[in-house]
Formats: C-alpha cells, sequence, structure tokens
C-alpha cells in the first residue's frame, strides 16, 4: 500500500526571520488568524502555544471571558507581529522536557 507524501509549505516567518514550515491552516478564523497562516511559521506557533499557556496561567484568565480572550489576542499580536517581536538571531529552541514512563 502506498502512502502519501506530505507536501510541507513554507512561510517568511516574521517571528524568526527565515522561510520555515508553514501551518497547515489558519489557526483560527479571521484576519488575524489568515495573517498567522500566512506569515508565521509552525515553530513560532508552538513557542505561543508555550506562551499563552504561561499567560493564562499567570492571569488566571477564564478563556469563556470575552475580556480575557481579547487580552489574549492582544499578547498574541504583540508576541508576532510587535517591535521586537523577531526571535534574537542566535536563538535556538530549549531542548524538550524528558518524556514520563
Amino acid at each position: 500500500m502506498a502512502r502519501r507524501q506530505k507536501t510541507i509549505w513554507v512561510v517568511d516567518c516574521v517571528k524568526f526571520g527565515r522561510e520555515m514550515e508553514a501551518l497547515d491552516q489558519p489557526p483560527f478564523p479571521g484576519d488575524l488568524g489568515q495573517r498567522i497562516y500566512d506569515e508565521v511559521s509552525a515553530m513560532a506557533w508552538e513557542l505561543w502555544q508555550e506562551q499563552s499557556t504561561i499567560l493564562i496561567n499567570h492571569y488566571n484568565l477564564n478563556m469563556a471571558d470575552p475580556r480575557a480572550q481579547e487580552f489574549l489576542f492582544e499578547q498574541m499580536d504583540t508576541f508576532f507581529f510587535g517591535e521586537g517581536a523577531q526571535m534574537p538571531e542566535d536563538w535556538t529552541p530549549p531542548p524538550s522536557a524528558p518524556q514520563k514512563k
């Protein structure tokens, strides 16, 4: 049985300043979701997922609250597109945490 190979799309990632593997689809509907899809790499999106968890826990955000959602969207916009949002040139991702057995 033949396997279909996944086509890998790339974007010029705003966070890393280079071509990288793209997301498979916009992360959510709307203009910001489309902009992220067009300009943010899958690796940068993973970094945001970690950052958003930190913000949610730190500020004890209730994601059912529209104000919390708005705050998180503002933070996301700044994380990807704000001044100084690009990663330092010599940055490398931290090693993954060891898997629990």
